[in-house]
């Protein structure tokens, strides 16, 4: 039976990674180096600091720890600017996570920085409804290695036995995500997936091994979760 479900972040409460790659665009020509879609869309699961080091690699360009976090830093910023009037979360996708949250135990598992995490989650209003989060760090092998969400477990685990409840097992688990490599983390974790088609085409998330594919969250309720995943 399901216990608790893990959600991607960025193209799965947020539906932000055009935005991403519209940012980032812009920050990576400056300092003369291209990003095509299909690099960008072939980059998902990495967090920040492999993302750029891809980037520059892909050109043989040196990249220096100062530059690249400045860089981040500018596409942070930038990133921020674009959400801040128009944040592209959906009010179903609100209503969705609020009303798992009254049947499950809810977290969040994303190689974005913790910062920007918080930043979307508070604008939204949802911070109080995820009992963990799991970010980018660098000690954690980005996505599709399974660390975030062993991680994720651990750290949930953890809290459930400070409120002396029984840890869960991975199959008790359910991941959301929007991409490839994060479905594959998801079921290297042990765990089963719904891949949301906000990114990707559903062809690739099957490809993956997506138990699940939807076109929009919105359209779901904890009846469905408990129904498909008992």
């Amino acid at each position: 039976m399901t216990k608790a479900i893990f959600f991607d972040f960025n193209g799965v409460i947020i539906n932000d990674e055009r935005i991403h790659l519209k940012a980032y665009r812009e920050i990576l020509s400056s300092e003369g180096v291209e990003l095509s879609d299909a690099d960008y869309f072939a980059s998902l699961g990495m967090d920040d600091v492999a993302f750029v080091r891809a980037a520059f690699a892909r050109v043989n360009k040196p990249l220096t720890d100062e530059l690249r976090r400045g860089m981040i830093e500018r596409e942070h910023a930038m990133h921020r600017e674009m959400i801040n009037d128009n944040l592209p979360v959906a009010s179903g996708v609100i209503a969705f996570i609020r009303e798992l949250a009254r049947h499950y135990d809810l977290g969040i598992v994303s190689m974005a920085e913790r910062s920007e995490i918080d930043h979307v989650l508070n604008l939204a209003g949802i911070r109080e409804q995820f009992s963990i989060v799991v970010s980018a760090a660098t000690d954690l092998n980005h996505k599709p290695a399974p660390d975030c969400y062993e991680l994720a477990l651990s750290l949930l685990n953890n809290r459930r036995l400070t409120d002396r409840k029984l840890p869960l097992l991975p199959s008790e688990c359910v991941v959301i995500e929007d991409a490839p490599p994060g479905i594959e983390a998801g079921r290297g974790a042990g765990m089963r997936t719904i891949g949301v088609t906000t990114t990707v085409a559903e062809k690739a998330l099957r490809e993956a091994g997506a138990d699940v594919v939807t076109s929009n969250l919105s359209d779901w309720n904890a009846d469905a979760v408990h129904h498909l995943f008992r």
